[in-house]
Order: structure tokens, then C-alpha cells, then sequence
């Protein structure tokens, strides 16, 4: 039976219920909050305080995007997922190199290393010093997804990592969220991780609305990915909105396909820190707006609940 690994526990994928599919809810002190301390959202007592109207809206999931050493804490994630019943998926994986020091491992790994510490995230516990080193000491919370990363071109190291990536899910069944650098290289990540065995059903592209092409984003759902949008709150007035245009063209037509979130990766966003708009956004302004240009309750339930469900549920992991 397949399931959906959170920070806490196993579900069953009915279980998840509304799901933002890319969030930030933690992020501890390092080089992203160094260079920008706006992404700094180290406080479980406001993470509980923003979930906590983010499930009075209607949320009860989201996938958190943070993977290894750039600010993850799986037992602060853990401690808010107790405090506001809101299932939280941690991931594993590597982002982009302007997150780590020039020296980090992550630049230098092999793929076959990096193989390693993403299935030991997912099957025994993440880390509880998030490989900063050099004790390592495995908590209770494993991760549900592998979070990769893409910049303006695919470089050697991000190549690595998409391998890496990529056998571990056909090794665990581990559903895969990639960065996409303003919606760029979709395809060329779909075109890899394909080559790799990936089912390309437990994968999720995001941020590909920052390159709010229509026919390019019909090249990428005609793969059989799935996508999440997060910029419906980012576009300036005068541009109009994008990522809204974007959702009335394409989920009717790929409805099995597109889900939502926010990347809210920055105090200025959350309520709770004293920004906007906060994460109940999509769940109020945005859904209304969706409403409002015609699009269904049937297919915002697809959009909120069965897509991010199916989509994030373990695969069948290839046999031994």
C-alpha cells in the first residue's frame, strides 16, 4: 500500500487533505539567512502561529522544501507539526551552491555519496545537526521527499545531484521536488530524471510559472510531471497575474497535473512575522480569484487535494 512519509509519520495518502506542495516552515541560522536574514523563520512558536491559521483556513499539509544543511531542523518541523496538527513533509536532498560555503561537501560528493545520505534520510532519520558535522546523530523524523535544484545551466555538480536524486527514488519510491531557477530548465530535468528510471508522477517541477509561457508549460505537462506554481501573490499590478492566467488555461486541461503552494521563504510573507500575505492566501484571495474566472470546486479539489496526494505518495521502489 503506498503512503506519504511526513516528519512525524507514515499516512495513508487520503489523509493528507488541502496541501500547499512547496513551503518553507523552518529555516535555521546559515549562509541563506546570512545573505538575506528575511529567510530567516527559525521560531517554532511563530511557525505554529502562522500553520495555526493556515489550518483554520483549510490547510491541513505541506511539503517542506528546505533540504540538507542550509537551515533544516527536522525537530523543530517535528515540534510544529505536533503543535498545530498540520501534516509537515521534511525533505532531503541539495540545493542550489549560493546555499553553502565554497568548501561544502555537497559540491564535491559524488553521486553515489549523495546517494547514500539521501536514502539514510528517508529510511533511518535526519540528522540531528543536519550534516553541519561532525557527529552525526539520527533522529526519530525521516524525510518524505528529495528535494533537488537547478541554476541558469545544468552544471556538473547539479548533474550529481539530480542522479543522486534520481536513484533514490527508484531505490526508496520517494517522491522528488525539484527547483527550477525562474521556471527555467523544466525540461531538461524532466529529460534526466527520466533517463534515471523516475516515474515521472512522483515528480514535482516548481516554480515553473516564473516562466509563465503557455505553450512551454504544455511541453512540460505533456511529459506526464507534475508542477506547482507558487508566484500568484509575487506578480506586480502592472503585469498583471500570470501564474492566475496560467491556472484558468492549464487545469482544465491537465487537471491531474497542477498543484499550488507559496515558497514563502521570507519573514515579509508571513502574518505571523508581521508581513504579507500570508500563507492562508491561496486558500482565501487567490481560490476566490480562481473561482471568480470560472474554474470548479471539483478541480480546485484535484489542484489542493488528490494531485498533491498522488503525486507525493511513495512509488514502488524497484526491487532489489
Amino acid at each position: 500500500m503506498s503512503f506519504i512519509r511526513t516528519v512525524l509519520f507514515d499516512i495513508p495518502p487520503s489523509e493528507l487533505g488541502v496541501c500547499y506542495a512547496h513551503e518553507h516552515v523552518i529555516i535555521d541560522p546559515g549562509i541563506p539567512t546570512w545573505t538575506n536574514p528575511d529567510f530567516l523563520l527559525d521560531s517554532v512558536e511563530t511557525a505554529i502561529e502562522e500553520l495555526r491559521a493556515f489550518h483554520g483556513a483549510g490547510g491541513r499539509a505541506v511539503i517542506d522544501s528546505m533540504p540538507c544543511d542550509a537551515g533544516r531542523n527536522a525537530i523543530k518541523l517535528a515540534q510544529v507539526a505536533r503543535g498545530t496538527g498540520v501534516h509537515i513533509v521534511a525533505a532531503t536532498g541539495l540545493h542550489l551552491p549560493k546555499y553553502y560555503h565554497p568548501g561544502h561537501w555537497g559540491n564535491e560528493y559524488p553521486a553515489h555519496k549523495l546517494l547514500r545520505l539521501f536514502v539514510e534520510d528517508i529510511e533511518e532519520g535526519i540528522d540531528t545537526h543536519d550534516y553541519s558535522g561532525p557527529i552525526l546523530e539520527r533522529t526519530p523524523y525521516r524525510a518524505g521527499v528529495i528535494k533537488i535544484a537547478t541554476g541558469e545551466t545544468i552544471t556538473a555538480r547539479e548533474e550529481r545531484a539530480l542522479t543522486a536524486a534520481a536513484q533514490a527514488h527508484v531505490a526508496t519510491g520517494c517522491p522528488i521536488l525539484t527547483h527550477t531557477e525562474q521556471g527555467r530548465l523544466a525540461l531538461q530535468q524532466i529529460g534526466h530524471l527520466r533517463r534515471e528510471g523516475v516515474d515521472l508522477k512522483h515528480v514535482c517541477l516548481s516554480h515553473t510559472d516564473r516562466n509563465p509561457d503557455v505553450g512551454y508549460h504544455r511541453d512540460i505537462l505533456a511529459t506526464g510531471v507534475r508542477v506547482e506554481y507558487d508566484s500568484g501573490f509575487r506578480w506586480k499590478q502592472a503585469d498583471g497575474n500570470p501564474t492566475l492566467d496560467l491556472c484558468v488555461e492549464l487545469i482544465p486541461e491537465f487537471p491531474d497535473q497542477i498543484m499550488l503552494g507559496m515558497d514563502a521563504a521570507r519573514r515579509t510573507y508571513w502574518t505571523s512575522y508581521g508581513g504579507s500575505p500570508g500563507l492562508t492566501f491561496l486558500l482565501t484571495q487567490f481560490t476566490e480569484q480562481l473561482k471568480d474566472a470560472g474554474i470548479p470546486d471539483d478541480l480546485l479539489h484535484r489542484v489542493f487535494v488528490t494531485n498533491p496526494a498522488a503525486t507525493f505518495a511513495f512509488a514502488e521502489p524497484a526491487a532489489p
